[in-house]
């Protein structure tokens, strides 16, 4: 027999100042962990049974070979339900695990240029920005300004305006060029959300992952083909070897 809850977890008072400040056990009760004297019970299909006495719910929940758990305590009765609890617990976890994969998890990556980079060095920055945004992430743009450069930030501002036209399909400019003392800062944000962007890098390594095992599926054919030719080809020779005899008439 299960061991029931405690005066803080039973009371309906203790409850309610736990609601209002304190930590909120989620764990339902269930069976014979509810000792009130009276429940509101509904089916396990959703249908309104009506307020049954603890005893009579709990041998229903028994003859059913499911669980009375009760959904809603502060409800005058509480509102119980039958149900297999296991499963719910099991269902529910799986709802919980699947928003967290699916939830919207926005990384800022920050990349660093000099007004006067080169066009090599700017080549490979950029190729970092569209790696960032394909992946659902924002960019943080910093042009560091050294010297005289400080005295010229038209120079940062249409560097940075150059590598957002660059990266329009995949991003746009969240928040624009902005002198921060010696450097000039700009966000970049992709187009394509974190789970989106997530969902069609998994589906393009499947793909390339199956052109692989197609280009190696086709190789295998490819020398099996040629061993068997090979192998067909000294059998011949062997053939015509073995009946190279003098005293046999052409």
């Amino acid at each position: 027999m299960r061991a029931g809850p405690s005066p803080a977890q039973g009371h309906p008072a203790a409850r309610h100042s736990r609601h209002n400040g304190g930590h909120i056990s989620t764990e339902l009760r269930i069976n014979d962990r509810i000792r009130v004297p009276e429940v509101r019970l509904v089916g396990p299909n959703g249908e309104t049974v009506g307020i049954v006495p603890t005893g009579e719910a709990l041998k229903l929940a028994q003859e059913a070979d499911l669980d009375l758990v009760e959904v809603a305590p502060m409800a005058r009765p509480p509102v119980c339900k039958l149900m297999d609890y296991g499963k719910f617990k099991y269902e529910n976890a799986q709802k919980a695990r699947e928003a967290r994969r699916n939830q919207t998890n926005v990384i800022i990556k920050e990349m660093k240029l000099r007004p006067k980079i080169d066009q090599h060095d700017y080549e490979t920055k950029k190729g970092h920005v569209v790696r960032f945004l394909k992946a659902g992430d924002k960019v943080k743009i910093t042009i560091m300004f050294r010297g005289r450069e400080q005295h010229r930030p038209e120079l940062g501002f249409r560097l940075l305006q150059r590598l957002a036209e660059d990266v329009t399909e995949l991003g746009f400019v969240e928040s624009s060029p902005k002198q921060d003392g010696r450097n000039m800062i700009m966000v970049l944000g992709p187009h394509k959300k974190k789970a989106e962007a997530k969902v069609e890098m998994q589906a393009a390594k499947a793909e390339r992952a199956a052109a692989r095992a197609a280009d190696e599926a086709e190789e295998r054919e490819e020398r099996i083909a040629h061993n068997a030719g090979h192998a067909v080809a000294q059998k011949k020779e062997r053939g015509r070897s073995e009946n190279l005899d003098p005293e046999i008439e052409a």
